[in-house]
């Protein structure tokens, strides 16, 4: 059995969330609310040092972090993350994209306006990150123009990771209508044997919370 750790109001829980229900492997799912401030709370910090969502209990006190990383222990071995050498570096190279060139633009724009309250000063922080949030988007819809999916033509790891934030950029005010390729893929994605929105894992949680 494995525990996972998170807020899937963060994209980083949800994917991690959501490749653990595509995969159907058994675990508990603990939420941790961000919001509470409970990352920062002793027995989580026991857990995680670092003090950051999602955490995977991987085994009796073993535990694994950044959202990545816990995607390719999940899929290794399924056909989420393919066995060919090249396919899965190029599962690699759209990992380290979502963290490096997505997600501090766009995940991070949705992090000041959803869970900062858009504070004072946030104006000009959000302006600095819409061009690059940009770039990512037409990078993405450059290469989907051409691809079903983001490697070898079937769904991965990869694409779970960048569909976390991307599906929820318009939230961070960046706007996907001009991005065909991009909104078609989404769809695709959602097509996909085992998918569950973060809505409907949001309203999960609510259920448990009133239980």
């Amino acid at each position: 059995m494995l525990n996972g750790y998170g807020d899937i109001r963060s994209g980083n829980s949800y994917k991690v969330r959501l490749a653990l229900m595509q995969l159907r492997l058994p675990h508990e799912w603990v939420h941790v609310d961000l919001f509470a401030k409970k990352t920062r709370e002793p027995w989580f910090l026991e857990k995680n040092p670092q003090g950051k969502v999602p955490l995977l209990e991987a085994g009796d006190g073993v535990y694994l972090r950044e959202s990545n990383a816990i995607l390719c222990y999940l899929a290794d071995r399924t056909p989420l993350l393919p066995e060919d050498r090249l396919l899965k570096a190029q599962v690699m190279q759209w990992l380290f994209f979502e963290q490096y060139s997505h997600e501090p633009y766009i995940a991070a724009s949705h992090a000041i306006i959803y869970f900062f309250g858009r504070p004072p000063g946030a104006e000009a922080k959000l302006e600095e990150k819409r061009a690059p949030g940009y770039k990512a988007l037409e990078l993405m819809e450059q290469h989907l123009g051409a691809h079903e999916f983001f490697v070898g033509e079937r769904y991965s790891i990869a694409d779970i990771a960048l569909y976390a934030y991307t599906h929820i950029a318009e939230e961070a005010e960046f706007e996907l209508a001009g991005f065909p390729a991009v909104c078609a893929w989404l769809k695709r994605v959602e097509a996909q044997p085992g998918y569950v929105s973060k809505a409907e894992l949001g309203r999960e949680l609510c259920q448990e919370a009133r239980a």
